[in-house]
């Protein structure tokens, strides 16, 4: 039996996220992604309930899912990014045999990509193509997933197995880049969705025009990227924090730095930040989501000091 070529749906699907992510730059939510693309006058979807999907139209499966954080709650199960850089991806339960586990061993020896989508918030996903199943360890239950070159144009069917990288110094500083973005955007998403997409400080409604700043900054033993160590600031507040321009208490009062207090350098100074010298943080209405103070009195100290 010769099994039918479904790289013209790939193709399609790579194209099909190319152009929803011009709409949804950040993270797509579960329903465009649930809805998908037509193909030959039928539908196919990118997701399921299944973390390891495969549409009728597919040989194999098309996309793999991590489910979203959930702050407070742990992942009903962990995906992690290995010592060498790249993905371990959990098998669908613990049945090496199980027909999507073996889906994704066909796909790696056939060199077949396919979409990984991460869980960055509730119904909101953010996709990675082409990735490749480089690896299979039984004895982990995981499988070892690859990002490909994602600079080369899909011409055509034939070109999908070159989108491989040749080696793995190649695989693996694409997946850690590639990976490092997808847990940015993670974090990004959580905290701008817990502050109401607006800037703690000056209440900015504009997404395009905020950033989530670390409490406690990557490298710190706490500095992890969860909501209670982040705050959703506006571009000039969050340069301003990291820059201890501007500190903010534990009990959530905003202090601007004594000597830029007594500048005087236009309008921009005296409303972008004097004057909210002694205001008070807005917070997450979810109290867990709230800055942690023995986070904000460390980082309170840091600007204490700068000043």
């Amino acid at each position: 039996m010769v099994e039918r070529d479904d790289s013209p749906v790939r193709v399609q699907a790579f194209r099909f996220l190319e152009t929803q992510q011009r709409v949804y730059p950040n993270a797509m939510p579960w329903n465009v992604l649930s809805r998908g693309f037509d193909f030959q006058g039928r539908r196919v979807p990118l997701l399921s309930q299944q973390g390891i999907f495969q549409p009728a139209v597919c040989r194999l499966p098309l996309t793999i899912r991590t489910a979203p954080v959930v702050e407070g709650r742990t992942r009903p199960y962990e995906d992690e990014v290995e010592e060498e850089g790249f993905l371990a991806y959990r098998y669908r339960g613990t049945d090496r045999s199980h027909r999507e586990n073996e889906g994704l061993r066909v796909a790696m020896r056939d060199r077949v990509p396919l979409v990984y989508l991460y869980g960055v918030a509730k119904g909101w996903y953010v996709p990675a193509w082409p990735v490749f199943v480089v690896g299979d360890d039984p004895g982990s239950l995981t499988f070892r997933v690859a990002v490909g070159d994602q600079t080369a144009s899909v011409s055509g069917p034939a070109s999908l197995a070159d989108l491989d990288l040749e080696t793995d110094a190649a695989r693996r500083y694409a997946t850690r880049s590639v990976l490092t973005r997808l847990h940015q955007q993670a974090f990004r998403t959580r905290v701008l969705r817990a502050y109401r997409e607006q800037c703690a400080i000056c209440r900015l409604r504009h997404t395009e025009l905020l950033e989530a700043a670390h409490i406690l900054p990557d490298g710190h033993p706490e500095g992890r990227p969860i909501v209670p160590n982040g705050l959703s600031l506006c571009a000039l507040h969050h340069a301003a924090f990291d820059g201890n321009v501007l500190g903010v208490r534990p009990d959530l009062k905003i202090e601007i730095r004594d000597k830029v207090l007594k500048e005087k350098d236009g309008p921009m100074l005296l409303h972008g930040l004097q004057g909210f010298h002694g205001a008070k943080l807005h917070v997450p209405w979810v109290e867990a989501l709230r800055p942690r103070p023995a986070f904000l009195e460390e980082r309170y100290e840091v600007f204490r000091k700068a000043g």
